[in-house]
């Protein structure tokens, strides 16, 4: 009995054994109720998809369990803002809308940090880390420490980028759909008479994006961020992801971004570009794109501030040659995130009458927007 007694493992109510990693995901599975209390779309799926984004997570992480949470309990824009204070409030012990489900302190998981730091038993650490990730989200990643923006790269590589699907040439087998002939007749053959209608349906696959990377001198603050996204997207469909950096010359990179690590990807990256933080010549470039691959019904991504070095008629008539093979241009300037933002320069202008989006590239939350974009396209 002395021995049964001095275990360390937590029983439940009916006398099971529980482990600690039990009790955290019955404390989640609180905690998207909770969200689903205050109208976030966290349904049962998006729960499942959390809990096993966790499994490949470190729990005792607040940012990873933070972002594992948004990107996959969130379904609406609108469910941000809940989200955020919906995580303030439960990990903080303060205005949790519903009692803990667990004898396990989630606060504990969270709270402690990789220098030892523990949190207050009421979890004020917890609440203030989620509020420190939320400024990060928001600032200009060019206005960054260098600690910071490690952090910010770090939360990139937790993206989980939906893609857009498009209907294929190919077909599958279905209950309802168009009458499947072929397969109907065979049946018919081989048993003698018609029994069963066949049907068929398109299969659908990821739309493909290509994204051009500008790595010039003017857009040297972002670069960085910039490619660490792509690795993001060539990770999450690497057959239908294209990546390239423009500035004097065009230059493949998605083989150098299919590494698993990000920065082994970024270190294969800076050895394969040979014109870093020189010029920008974005219309030759873009002719020899379109002379040599095509854009047809692809998602066209151009990040770049405009300061275009080389003629920008040519780089109009381009960008009306892309924007007629594309199924959308998108067009990602950094300078775009604040409110006094004009599309002055000539890169700009000339591009400008083409695209189906321009859209801010400054900062994570301009990221999360980008990528909830093509998500949607």
């Amino acid at each position: 009995m002395a021995d049964r007694a001095a275990r360390p493992t937590a029983r439940g109510d009916g006398g099971t054994p529980v482990s600690p990693m039990d009790g955290f995901a019955a404390t989640m599975t609180g905690f998207a109720r909770t969200l689903r209390a205050a109208g976030v779309g966290a349904d049962h799926e998006r729960t499942r998809s959390m809990l096993e984004a966790l499994d490949h997570l470190d729990v005792t992480d607040p940012a990873e369990v933070y972002w594992a949470g948004r990107l996959t309990l969130c379904a609406r824009p609108d469910d941000l803002a809940r989200y955020d204070r919906c995580f303030a409030a439960y990990f903080g012990g303060r205005k949790a809308g519903l009692a803990r489900t667990s004898s396990t302190s989630v606060t504990r998981h969270l709270a402690e940090r990789g220098d030892g730091e523990r949190a207050d038993d009421d979890g004020t650490a917890a609440a203030a880390t989620a509020s420190r990730i939320e400024v990060l989200r928001q600032r200009d990643v060019a206005r960054l420490s260098e600690a910071e923006r490690a952090e910010v790269h770090r939360m990139l590589t937790l993206l989980r980028n939906g893609r857009a699907r498009r209907r294929s040439r190919r077909f599958e087998s279905a209950h309802r759909g168009l009458l499947d002939q072929r397969r109907t007749i065979r049946d018919a053959l081989r048993k003698g008479e018609v029994a069963r209608l066949r049907r068929r349906r398109h299969t659908t696959r990821p739309r493909r994006v290509v994204l051009f990377v500008d790595v010039s001198g003017s857009m040297a603050p972002y670069a960085e961020t910039l490619l660490r996204f792509a690795h993001a997207l060539v990770r999450s469909e690497p057959r239908a992801t294209s990546v390239y950096s423009v500035g004097t010359r065009l230059t493949p990179i998605t083989a150098e971004l299919r590494h698993r690590d990000p920065d082994a990807a970024l270190n294969e990256v800076s050895k394969a570009i040979p014109d870093w933080s020189g010029g920008t010549r974005l219309g030759e470039e873009l002719r020899e794109y379109l002379a040599r691959f095509s854009a047809r019904g692809a998602l066209a991504v151009i990040a770049s501030d405009g300061w275009e070095r080389g003629d920008p008629e040519l780089l109009g008539t381009q960008m009306a040659r892309l924007a007629r093979q594309a199924h959308r241009v998108i067009w990602v300037n950094p300078h775009k995130g604040y409110e006094d933002y004009q599309p002055l320069t000539g890169g700009m202008r000339a591009a400008l009458p083409y695209l189906d989006d321009l859209v801010a590239g400054h900062s994570l939350a301009a990221y999360e927007q980008l990528s909830e974009r093509l998500a949607h396209a």
